[in-house]
């Protein structure tokens, strides 16, 4: 009995080792109960930003921005870039207050060396939903600086639950159009004034509505035309007169003087023949073209 002592120690010991150096090979990220924070970092009808910090290790963050279709995109920030290439499995983990329930498998995401990780609508939405009932979604991967490393981060959802809901809020609220929809934009005009079309009132209003929230605009073009109905010379005043009707209600809205050209091109460039109704009609317009730095 005296000789089985050590041994059953030394087996002891050997295990105690063994299960230290598997702990000591998987660094894990995650902020703690006390330190786990959710904020809307943006909040606006042009873009929704959802953070949560995870300290040592980065950010992450979920994304919506205005457009067409409803979007979702999530991103990894690191603070320690990948090296390489690579693949983290995205699992959510189940919390501690249910006991033996299995991790569920979300997807996996791509490292590509010297970017931050990124997901998708479907991915982001499941990890949202996942964060929602209590669950966390976790990345495990291998470290790209030492071959002996696993890597685990946790998006901790303690404090989540307010933040969603303000972030929800949010993304119920962007606009259904981008810059890039407004960017090019024909407006046209009832017969004989400066009086637009009902179609290009409610076009008008769109951008209206997106300059209230977007000051970046570096600058913006407006030519007039008109048909050719009339005098040259009085076509030519009447399409200077809605290019500088629209430069009006575009300072209205917000934008610096400075940055918007007019001109007024009368008869010249039609796009139609102005023998029917119709041809006149695309004839009689404004187009504004916007960029950006």
């Amino acid at each position: 009995m005296k000789k089985g002592k050590p041994i059953r120690y030394q087996l002891c010991l050997m295990l105690v080792m063994l299960t230290a150096q598997a702990h000591a090979g998987l660094r894990q990220y995650s902020a703690t109960i006390d330190k786990s924070s959710w904020s809307l970092l943006q909040n606006s009808p042009l873009l929704c930003e959802l953070s949560h910090p995870i300290p040592h290790f980065g950010e992450a963050y979920f994304r919506s921005v205005a457009g067409k279709e409803l979007n979702m995109q999530f991103e990894l920030n690191m603070l320690r870039l990948p090296d390489h290439y690579a693949l983290a499995e995205v699992l959510s983990v189940p919390p501690v207050w249910r006991p033996g329930e299995q991790a569920k498998a979300i997807s996996s995401m791509k490292m590509l060396k010297q970017f931050d990780g990124d997901l998708g609508k479907a991915e982001s939405w499941i990890m949202l939903t996942e964060l929602e009932q209590g669950y966390s979604p976790t990345f495990y991967f291998s470290d790209w600086y030492s071959p002996y490393d696993k890597v685990s981060v946790s998006l901790n959802p303690v404090h989540f639950i307010e933040a969603m809901d303000q972030f929800t809020q949010c993304v119920s609220a962007l606009l259904p159009y981008t810059f890039d929809d407004i960017a090019f934009t024909v407006l046209t005009y009832e017969s004989g004034g400066d009086e637009l079309t009902k179609a290009s009132k409610k076009r008008l209003e769109q951008i209206a509505s997106y300059l209230k929230h977007d000051q970046s605009i570096e600058s913006i073009d407006i030519q007039a035309y008109s048909d050719s109905f009339g005098g040259r010379w009085m076509n030519e005043q009447l399409s200077i007169k809605r290019a500088e009707a629209i430069k009006a209600k575009l300072v209205s809205f917000g934008l610096e003087e400075n940055r918007i050209r007019t001109e007024g091109l009368g008869e010249k460039r039609h796009v139609a023949s102005n023998e029917s109704s119709l041809g006149r009609a695309k004839n009689r317009r404004v187009v504004i073209q916007m960029e950006k730095p």
